[in-house]
């Protein structure tokens, strides 16, 4: 899966502008990809010089022109090629689980800090997946519905032993501060 192939996706029910597909990848798509202006706009250009999608201006009083891209017949077929390509394996990155894994090296207390930071951050991605679901779930398709799902519960389980581990360590922390009395 290539940005390409995401912005493809995107441009199959409309056309839209570059603004209006970075927010869709920061809302929507923001669970399962991420992609910046740094990557969306010499991709939407190269997509373009390509022939897969197609660029218009339009004129805004007061405001700078608007592009606006509309996918090609080719764009489709590009489209349709990797819809049926065979499915690439899910890539998971993780500064916090990275952390976590050589946490024998810090202080108890920076872990737990760690903790806490996935445990405020998860809490506000299952609450914006939530909200988004609530929102829009009358007019998701089947499998869109199915994509949010899993988020959610993605989320849940990763709050779920976030919490966990946090009361595991203070447990922790506590016995030793016991044994460090006696």
């Amino acid at each position: 899966m290539t940005s390409q192939d995401v912005i493809l996706g995107i441009l199959m029910k409309r056309s839209l502008s570059g603004y209006d597909i970075k927010h869709l990848l920061e809302s929507v798509f923001s669970y399962f990809y991420n992609a910046s202006y740094g990557t969306i706009y010499p991709t939407l250009s190269k997509m373009e010089k390509d022939g897969l999608i197609t660029k218009e201006s339009v004129l805004q009083e007061g405001r700078p022109n608007k592009n606006i891209y509309t996918i090609t017949e080719e764009g489709r077929k590009q489209f349709r090629a990797y819809m049926y390509s065979p499915m690439q394996a899910n890539e998971f990155k993780s500064d916090g689980m990275t952390r976590l894994f050589f946490g024998e090296f810090v202080d108890p207390e920076v872990i737990a800090r760690y903790l806490e930071h996935g445990i405020a951050g998860t809490k506000e991605t299952l609450a914006r997946l939530q909200k988004m679901y609530e929102d829009c779930k009358d007019t998701m398709s089947p499998t869109q519905e199915i994509c949010i799902l899993i988020g959610i519960e993605n989320n849940e389980s990763t709050l779920r032993t976030l919490g966990n581990g946090l009361d595991r360590l203070n447990k922790l922390k506590l016995e030793k501060r016991l044994d460090d009395h006696e």
